[in-house]
């Protein structure tokens, strides 16, 4: 049996959880999560060991919304020890190994696999807790609310015409949307790949998809391989961005050369962003996932 087909086995608009149960193997199909299963969860084998992989991209004519190897829309989903790969590579542009527009989707121990483009947390609201990302551009990016939390994110080598790759994409368009991409307690890093490449690629922490993009990092672990200013403008509209960093380490995280628009946040300003009070995550991260709902 196919992903897909146990999921259009699970009933639809359930109040309960629905378990699917996924063997250890390589799995090559596109999962769609219609928004009418609700409250699925995907319990995978491992992580490396249970693989959901696809190849969809925009180098091969779809849209960037049409990539994704697992595209979910069902409020309440949740996944854990699975990994979801895009393998289109480098040069291929968008491709996406997992898309998100739901509320209250978690995951736990997972790997997102991929080039530019991973990681689209398209619209609601998420957590991300243990898992890793692996991309090259924009690879996690969107307008929901999301906290990656204790998360392992590494900055792969991109197509050779390409001398800067940026983490973050964050999609605010309004100044009212209370989004952001939030990456607490994280690890950021660079495969040796990049880090061995010539000329040298310059690695930022995001750059502003929209006008009111909005991201942070906090407590997290920066490699020296991050650009010492930081953050990168898109358009060259930095005037309503709010890019800001709290209590990172590592030698990429020192704030003396960052970008002017870039703001060193203080323990208030971090305190709207964490699971409690962004997400209200006590509310339905399943308790099976380790949180921490306050600073680290």
């Amino acid at each position: 049996m196919s992903i897909t087909e146990a999921l259009q086995a699970a009933p639809n608009n359930s109040d309960r959880r629905y378990t699917i149960q996924i063997k250890e193997g390589i799995y090559n199909e596109h999962v769609f999560v219609h928004k009418n299963k609700t409250n699925i969860t995907f319990i995978g084998e491992g992580m490396d060991r249970t693989i959901i992989t696809g190849c969809k991209s925009n180098g091969t004519g779809f849209k960037t919304n049409e990539t994704a190897t697992v595209d979910i829309h069902g409020h309440g989903f949740v996944a854990q020890d699975i990994t979801i790969q895009n393998t289109a590579g480098a040069s291929m542009h968008q491709a996406v190994a997992t898309s998100i527009s739901a509320d209250h989707v978690a995951f736990y121990r997972c790997k997102f696999d991929g080039y530019q483009d991973t990681l689209y947390a398209r619209k609601g609201v998420q957590f991300f807790r243990d898992c890793e990302v692996y991309g090259t551009v924009d690879f996690i990016f969107g307008n929901a609310k999301v906290i990656l939390q204790n998360c392992s994110i590494c900055v792969r080598k991109p197509e050779d015409i390409q001398n800067e790759v940026t983490i973050t994409a964050q999609g605010r368009k309004r100044k009212h949307e209370d989004t952001a991409i939030v990456l607490q307690g994280c690890t950021i890093n660079v495969s040796q790949e990049l880090r061995e490449r010539e000329p040298k690629v310059r690695v930022f922490l995001g750059r502003p998809w929209k006008n009111h993009s909005r991201a942070i990092v906090m407590s997290s672990y920066l490699d020296d391989f991050i650009d010492p200013e930081g953050w990168v403008e898109w358009n060259g509209n930095t005037e309503d961005i709010y890019f800001g960093e709290y209590n990172n380490r590592g030698p990429g995280a020192n704030m003396d050369g960052r970008v002017k628009w870039a703001k060193i946040l203080s323990e208030y300003d971090v305190s709207n962003f964490t699971v409690r009070n962004f997400l209200h995550g006590h509310e339905w991260i399943p308790y099976e996932i380790p949180m921490t709902l306050d600073l680290l």
